[in-house]
This record gives structure tokens, sequence and C-alpha cells, in this order.
């Protein structure tokens, strides 16, 4: 399958979630992230990119301050991030966009904030590499994940289900998205982990 065309089916698959994303994400976020959303939004300053913004809601987290630029392949979920961007006394623009393709200039970011959204992202290498590619010296990148688990027993059924929730929920369940930061070029500066190690939160900065 061409590039354009996971894409296209990554921007539809989502566009059939958008409606009722929210009311599942509110059943098991607060156990599944607890208090990292609004940790990954206390990490932004200046000019910060939220890829994969998905319905917006790491809008409700970000401090006064920041001027919110956020990308999202998919139009349907795009619709209520602009709901909620309305909500907000912030600078927000939100764009239809690929991550793994940003239409941002070089070095002209202060901070990248992803969430939930490289187990998603086709080639998450690629993804991480516009990251760096747009932050300017000196610049966070900051991470909140599901990756996958250092336990045993846990990783094996996260192998097993993992074809079937690629192909159904186009969602990655063994990805280790740490991995690939410092070779692209990121320091890590704070990794922790929770829930059996199957969420990640990452800081990581873009060497001066």
């Amino acid at each position: 399958m061409s590039h354009h065309s996971v894409v296209s089916k990554l921007a539809r698959h989502y566009d059939r979630l958008a409606e009722h994303y929210d009311s599942a994400m509110d059943r098991f976020e607060g156990w599944l992230l607890g208090d990292w959303r609004a940790w990954a939004a206390a990490q932004a300053h200046g000019r910060t990119l939220e890829i994969a913004i998905g319905t917006g809601r790491t809008l409700l987290f970000y401090p006064e301050g920041v001027a919110v630029l956020g990308v999202e392949l998919s139009a349907g979920m795009l619709q209520y991030a602009r709901q909620r961007a309305r909500g907000r006394q912030l600078p927000v623009l939100l764009v239809r966009a690929d991550a793994q393709a940003l239409p941002i200039r070089n070095e002209s970011i202060d901070v990248v904030v992803s969430i939930l959204s490289l187990c998603t992202i086709p080639d998450h290498r690629q993804a991480l590499a516009e990251a760096y590619r747009v932050l300017r010296p000196g610049g966070r990148l900051v991470l909140v994940e599901h990756v996958r688990s250092p336990h045993r027993a846990i990783a094996t059924v996260q192998h097993l289900i993992d074809p079937l929730s690629i192909r159904f929920a186009c969602d990655h369940l063994t990805r280790e998205p740490l991995e690939l930061v410092p070779q692209c070029g990121f320091r890590v500066v704070e990794i922790q982990r929770r829930r059996l190690g199957i969420i990640e939160r990452v800081l990581a900065e873009k060497p001066l």
C-alpha cells in the first residue's frame, strides 16, 4: 500500500471515530494517563506544536502565553478541536496536515508535544525527524505514549493482539518511540513509566 493510501486510510478511520472519540476517552483516560496530559501541556512555552492533536483535549491545559499550532489528519477530529479552541483565551491555529511532512519552517517551533499519537502515525520515525527539523536548537520534545511493557507476560499479550489492533484500530501496541528519540538527534532529559510500563512519558531536547 502506498504512503498516500495509508495516510488516507488513517484519516478516514479517525473521521469515523470523531463523533464518539471524546466519550470513549473520558471513560479510561483518567486511569491510563492520570495527570500526564496536564504535565505535557505544562512543558509548553512560546510557539508550541501538538502533532495529531485529535479533538484538542490538551487545549484545556496549555498555560497562558503559549501559542498553539495543532496539526491533525482527520477533518472530523479537527471539527471538535476547533470547538475546544474557541473556549480558550489562547492563540490557537489548527491545520489539517500530516505529522510525517509538516508544513512548517525549519527551527521555528519552541516545543513539540505528542500525546498518544506515535502509536498511530504510520512512520513514527519520520514524525520524530520532522519534530527535530522544526524545533529550534534548545527546543523541547514532549511525549506521552503507550508502549511495549517491560513485563514479559503483558508484552506477550501485546504482541499477540498487535496485528488485530493495527488492522482494525490503526494502533501499534508494541512500538518503543524512546529507542528512536536519540537516533533522531534529541537528548533525553526525563523518562517515566506507569500502568505496568505500558504508558511512558519522555522529555527531550534538541541540542544547542
